[in-house]
């Protein structure tokens, strides 16, 4: 278990039931290999709500608003399209660099982990956009990582609400 999953288990403990997935087949149909915390996250929490604001992504998940491979593939597509208008984060300058999404908020934030051709899946970073501009942020941190410190207030977003976390931590299948 990666430092982060360890701390989301204290921070707030998973479901009893646990969640699985043919993760051959998802990443087939992503096209990659997804790091194994976020599988191990999903196996624990699933597609999941954080303090009533972030949505962790799942594949296949019962709420089909939050299925990652939706959107994954509407994310491609609406980033090439608004690379003709903004420019792109430095971080994404790199021959085949590209951003894929692991979760969102209600605010309309996408937070997507920093793929790099040659940089393995467990060294994924995180990128978070803002909802309505052009601003980005990055963090040198693995997704599981990221949650479990902003939840402690470890990290702090400039762009995620200053309300997130919540004191009191919940968290809810989805």
């Amino acid at each position: 278990m990666t430092d982060g999953l360890a701390r989301l288990s204290v921070i707030a403990p998973a479901p009893v039931e646990s969640r699985q997935k043919d993760w051959d087949e998802v990443e087939h149909a992503i096209g990659w290999e997804l790091p194994a915390d976020y599988k191990e996250l999903v196996r624990r929490y699933g597609g999941s709500n954080w303090d009533d604001y972030l949505y962790v992504l799942e594949p296949g998940c019962p709420n089909h608003h939050y299925d990652l491979l939706v959107w994954a593939r509407n994310q491609a597509e609406d980033l090439e399209d608004l690379w003709e208008f903004e420019k792109k984060p430095v971080e994404l300058e790199a021959e085949g660099a590209q951003v894929v999404p692991w979760a969102v908020t209600d605010n309309g934030e996408c937070l997507y982990w920093l793929v790099v051709p040659g940089v393995p899946p467990e060294r994924w970073t995180v990128m978070v956009n803002e909802a309505r501009g052009g601003r980005w942020e990055h963090f040198a941190v693995s997704c599981t990582r990221f949650l479990a410190d902003t939840l402690d207030g470890e990290l702090r977003s400039d762009i995620l609400s200053s309300s997130f976390p919540l004191t009191t931590h919940d968290v809810r299948r989805l």
